[in-house]
């Protein structure tokens, strides 16, 4: 609301509208818009097509959370944003729920090297969302098929203020060597499921870049004509 107000504000405007809550939900949710923040073409060109991967992984998967914006204006500390908001208020996820975002956060970095030949660091902070969803799936939430309903790591928490939980290892060295390996399985499988998927909607893919390049900014409804536009195939199961 606040956020809203100081926007109108700015406008000149005597009234708080609709769109001025929409900048408002932008900013809190993306970040501020940094349109000083100057990028090659190429750099626009390599977000665009980063944050189609994940628009578009996003759209073909079942389950996921509505694609409702996707920019390639810089914000915060990110170059571009794919923003996804829930329906509801989520308080519980499921194993299907949490393996299509795996796939989702890989869409970015598949794109990239599908379409660009080459992989950029923009993905860097997706590999490490992965790479921590997958680790909390296997070692705090007992999502392992191989390793079964079971917590690893015991947290504990310091007695000194402003000291972070630490985690106490309670397993063996073997049980290491298979968490590491189903925490690369998980990642792994979703990036080549990424890769199959965004290969076969290549079309798609590349309208939703080239439309990011000339707008900058899509919301949903342009995103769903885009897809309806470039191509007839089905959504998979």
């Amino acid at each position: 609301m606040n956020e809203a107000a100081l926007w109108a504000a700015r406008q000149n405007k005597k009234e708080v509208e609709l769109v001025d809550f929409e900048m408002a939900k932008d900013k809190v949710l993306m970040g501020a818009e940094r349109k000083s923040m100057i990028l090659s073409d190429e750099e626009k060109r390599i977000t665009a097509y980063h944050e189609a991967g994940h628009a578009l992984m996003a759209k073909l998967l079942p389950g996921t959370d509505p694609v409702h914006k996707v920019t390639i204006i810089p914000r915060g500390r990110a170059l571009g944003v794919t923003m996804q908001l829930p329906t509801d208020d989520r308080h519980n996820y499921s194993k299907e729920f949490l393996y299509n975002t795996l796939a989702i956060l890989m869409g970015g970095r598949v794109a990239e090297e599908l379409v660009l030949k080459n992989i950029t660091t923009g993905a860097g902070n997706d590999l490490e969302r992965a790479t921590d969803l997958a680790r909390k799936m296997v070692c705090e939430w007992g999502m392992s098929d191989k390793l079964g309903p079971l917590t690893f790591g015991r947290k504990e928490e310091e007695i000194f203020l402003g000291r972070e939980i630490a985690t106490k290892r309670d397993f063996s060295e073997q049980v290491a060597v298979e968490i590491d390996d189903e925490i690369k399985r998980l990642v792994g499988e979703n990036y080549e499921r990424a890769k199959r998927l965004l290969t076969e909607h290549m079309r798609s893919l590349k309208a939703l870049a080239e439309a990011l390049l000339e707008k900058e900014v899509l919301d949903a409804p342009e995103i769903d004509q885009i897809l309806l536009q470039s191509s007839s195939q089905t959504v998979p199961a």
